[in-house]
């Protein structure tokens, strides 16, 4: 499909932003909203995902202290982009380029990290040699420093969602920031799954898939935008739902979150919690947000509150009144943009 006028400007703008504004931030905003909005079809999107990948390695570059963070997201908009468009030369040279980067850095790439190239240790596999003598040596001790300095430490997420309001059209599409405080001490592993998902960046450029009004707005399924997909980005003992000994049991897409529910949170206007089935343990990525207008006490005890909007519920009020059709999905998308965690 020919590229539209209003896209190519978009994809334009973000270059003069990177450019000649030396802004990648700005840039990254205009793909998301200018650009993604102006997408007709699967390839015009893996390219807009693209254009992202290359700048948040541009990003890494000029950020040390979060390039890592943004080599991994990097690597995963090339991936989703690569799902839409699997032939794309251009993208499949750059993801390529840049697992070799991260390989020599010792950035592990998903759930799994290269020990060996060639029958020579890499820098990721010293490392792990290294960690195992100390552990036999002082288990105690390095457990404790590598607790103090682990990064999936979080206090705090902010969400950019993207929606139409309701009694509006396309053209009216608006970007709302949600700030989210996040309950670690309460609800420990939901807060670590969560932080890691979206450091990992399973849940840029998804949807919130299922809105009823005076209810709540729920996402997070980063598999296949309809409510079925998802799974906990860590091992937490639970394949879907019932305890295992050994994570080799159990395929990743199975695995699950043990339910917290019980930690004094209730699900009160702005509270953040675990969507899951009707059976315990069986949360894994999706989400949901109470909006103003609501207070789904039955709730309580049952499904894991582990966060409460601090900034940003009116917006989350305005997206639980969008227009919906069949199985409460929103008729013009509410895009979960990104989701970015502070410590």
């Amino acid at each position: 499909m020919p590229v539209s006028e209003k896209l190519q400007n978009a994809w334009d703008k973000a270059e003069n932003e990177l450019i000649k504004g030396n802004d990648p931030d700005a840039a990254l905003s205009t793909l998301r909203s200018l650009a993604w909005d102006s997408c007709e079809d699967a390839v015009q999107r893996a390219k807009t995902l693209s254009l992202a990948g290359n700048i948040y390695v541009i990003k890494a570059d000029l950020d040390a202290p979060s390039r890592k963070a943004n080599l991994k997201r990097a690597y995963k908009n090339y991936s989703n982009a690569l799902k839409l468009d699997p032939k794309s030369k251009e993208t499949l040279r750059e993801r390529g380029k840049l697992t070799s980067i991260m390989d020599q850095e010792g950035i592990s790439i998903g759930q799994s990290f290269q020990v060996l190239d060639n029958g020579s240790p890499t820098p990721m596999g010293l490392l792990v040699g290294l960690v195992a003598i100390l552990l036999l040596l002082s288990s105690v001790k390095v457990i404790a420093d590598y607790a103090a300095d682990s990064p999936s430490s979080a206090s705090q997420a902010t969400m950019q969602i993207s929606y139409v309001p309701n009694g509006l059209d396309e053209n009216s599409r608006t970007t709302a920031t949600i700030v989210i405080d996040l309950y670690s001490e309460d609800a420990p592993n939901h807060v670590e799954n969560f932080a890691d998902h979206s450091r990992s960046g399973n849940y840029d450029a998804t949807i919130f898939h299922r809105i009823i009004d005076n209810f709540m707005i729920q996402g997070g399924d980063f598999e296949s935008g309809t409510g079925s997909g998802g799974y906990a980005h860590n091992w937490y003992g639970y394949c879907n739902g019932d305890s295992e000994d050994s994570s080799s049991a159990c395929p990743q897409t199975s695995w699950t979150v043990g339910d917290e529910a019980n930690n004094g949170r209730n699900h009160v206007p702005g509270a953040l919690s675990m969507a899951k089935t009707n059976a315990e343990n069986t949360g894994g990525s999706q989400f949901f947000i109470v909006p103003e207008d609501s207070n789904p006490s039955h709730l309580d005890g049952v499904h894991t509150v582990f966060g409460q909007v601090s900034s940003g519920l009116s917006s989350v009020t305005d997206i639980s009144n969008v227009e919906t059709g069949d199985s409460d999905r929103p008729v013009y998308e509410v895009r979960l943009l990104s989701v970015v965690i502070s410590a």
